[in-house]
């Protein structure tokens, strides 16, 4: 696109070849003859660009100077251009190969955390004494609190008269138990028999017996 022509200035938008997932980066030139040109360099600068950082801008620049000192004295703006072209494919690459290492490097890092999840951590000697000392510590911290809650039940576990003090009407509860049972206790008589009806044998007939006697000392 030309945009003047004293002095003769043009802008060329140059673009990459499609990169992954048809990508592309791209930038814009803007060329200015000098009075001399070609035997000195043009004026040159990047008006605009897409998907470059600035390390990217920078390389393109430094390209540029490079290319316009080595063909001076030669019409070089098709040079320069291809230049740039091909430096453009070259940053679609590394982008490219960056994509990829950091695909790969995800998927070791979810291989071995799977490795991890199913062989765990190897034991040694360190971290093993690590642990016993911290389930140890968790172990005692356990039983302090259990002692203290039992220490707390037992203190607030109320005896028979604080019982009676803070309830009084377990004072009269026996006795209204017995009045409202009044007169009406049944008795089962078969579980009683007349002393007569009980086969008790005399002492006297029991071989075993032997009877002390009464009157010595």
């Amino acid at each position: 696109t030309v945009l003047s022509e004293k002095p003769t200035t043009f802008t060329i938008t140059v673009t990459s070849e499609a990169g992954e997932n048809d990508e592309t980066v791209q930038t814009t030139l803007k060329f200015t003859y000098r009075e001399k040109y070609p035997d000195e360099t043009p004026l040159y600068e990047i008006v605009s660009q897409e998907n470059l950082d600035d390390n990217d801008v920078m390389d393109i620049i430094k390209l540029l100077e490079r290319q316009a000192e080595e063909n001076l004295g030669m019409v070089m703006i098709f040079t320069l251009v291809s230049a740039v072209q091909e430096k453009l494919n070259e940053i679609v690459d590394q982008i490219k190969t960056r994509r990829e290492e950091e695909k790969k490097q995800k998927e070791r890092e979810a291989e071995e955390e799977e490795k991890q999840r199913f062989h765990g951590t190897p034991v040694t000697i360190e971290n093993f004494l690590n642990w016993k000392a911290k389930f140890d510590a968790e172990l005692l911290e356990i039983k302090r609190k259990k002692m203290k809650e039992e220490e707390q039940a037992g203190k607030n576990k109320l005896s028979g008269k604080q019982l009676f003090e803070m309830d009084h009407n377990l004072d009269t509860s026996d006795i209204q138990f017995l009045e409202e049972a009044g007169n009406n206790v049944e008795v089962d008589e078969s579980l009683f028999q007349e002393m007569d009806d009980l086969e008790l044998e005399d002492e006297e007939d029991d071989p075993d017996y032997n009877p002390v006697n009464l009157d010595s000392d």
